[in-house]
């Protein structure tokens, strides 16, 4: 899956990125490299998902797919 993000400069110094295609998803850091380290970090836990809190009966599968 490839995802388009912006990166800003933050006037305090360092970086801040935001993923478009999901809402809510933004990150920071002090150096690019790091950023990208966050960034992937925060597009899982955006879209990652506690099956605990699905309601899933016993016909339902649950698949897991690269896009």
């Amino acid at each position: 899956m490839k995802l388009k993000v912006i990166v800003h400069e933050a006037e305090e110094g360092g970086y801040w990125a935001e993923v478009p295609a999901i809402p809510g998803c933004v990150t920071q850091a002090e150096t690019h490299d790091e950023l990208l380290k966050n960034l992937h970090e925060a597009i899982e836990g955006c879209l990652s998902i506690d099956l605990k809190q699905v309601e899933i009966s016993k016909k339902d599968r649950v698949l897991e797919i690269a896009v």
